[in-house]
């Protein structure tokens, strides 16, 4: 003959699948990447030991200041995020969860990394040909070698263009574009000069500032998400093409700042 529970033998037992449902939400992996600020270049220096740009068939300039690209660290496409990873991400300032597949899109590790060293490629040729462009140069008077160890995507397009556009004839009459600040920003870039929006703006932003940043470049329809974690002493500037760019630039560094957009 069954003895019947008792009201605490009854309430162990009914808890114990939640409690097992719990512990494995918990633990189990989950289809997300959790971000966070990366690492920052100055396009007009080196990264890595290497020259970042390389003009050939002109003379490069010297210039002072700093333009930085930035990047964003989000963990690995076979990486084990959980619940915890996840809940606790969704409510930290510098850090970001993002579904995996926005972040790397489908394939495996070297798929994933043969794309981003495309978009990276496609990224550099449009710069290069944004650059010659707006200098009314081409391939024969104008030849770029661009390089940056270890990162990919499309980002640096309009940071690249502005650092070709500094070493090879800088603001005119012998200034830089930077006026001397530390200058960062991110966005992709078209041959014709189009700026275009990358996504974790909010975290690059503090990594520009966490490297000596001053003013940050954002692409305009980005401006929201920029300005939700700014960090302190940055300043956004909107851009959304590389002519309005540069005229932002050239404000700043004559101290017109009322002609200079904002977010």
């Amino acid at each position: 003959m069954l003895s019947r529970l008792t009201r605490l033998q009854a309430v162990t037992v009914c808890a114990l699948p939640v409690v097992a449902l719990i512990a494995t939400a918990l633990f189990a992996p989950l289809p997300f990447s959790v971000a966070q600020p990366g690492s920052t270049a100055d396009v007009l220096g080196t990264f890595k030991g290497k020259e970042v740009i390389t003009v050939s068939g002109r003379p490069v300039r010297h210039t002072s200041g700093q333009l930085r690209m930035v990047t964003i660290m989000a963990t690995g496409p076979e990486a084990r995020v959980s619940l915890g990873d996840v809940v606790d991400g969704w409510f930290a300032t510098d850090r970001a969860v993002m579904p995996r597949d926005a972040v790397y899109g489908g394939g495996d590790v070297r798929q994933i990394e043969q794309h981003n060293a495309e978009q990276m490629k496609q990224s550099q040729d449009a710069a290069t040909r944004a650059a010659q462009k707006y200098l009314g140069m081409s391939d024969r008077d104008l030849k770029v070698k661009l390089q940056l160890a270890d990162v990919g995507g499309p980002s640096a397009g309009l940071l690249f263009t502005l650092g070709i556009i500094d070493k090879v004839r800088g603001a005119g009459g012998g200034a830089d574009l930077t006026g001397g600040r530390t200058i960062a920003g991110t966005g992709t870039i078209d041959a014709d000069g189009t700026v275009g929006a990358v996504g974790g703006v909010s975290l690059k932003t503090q990594a520009a500032r966490r490297d000596g940043a001053t003013v940050f470049l954002v692409p305009r329809a980005e401006c929201g998400e920029a300005g939700s974690e700014l960090p302190k002493g940055l300043r956004l500037v909107p851009v959304t093409d590389l002519k309005g760019t540069v005229n932002a630039l050239t404000a700043l560094r004559e101290g017109k700042d009322s002609s200079v957009p904002s977010c």
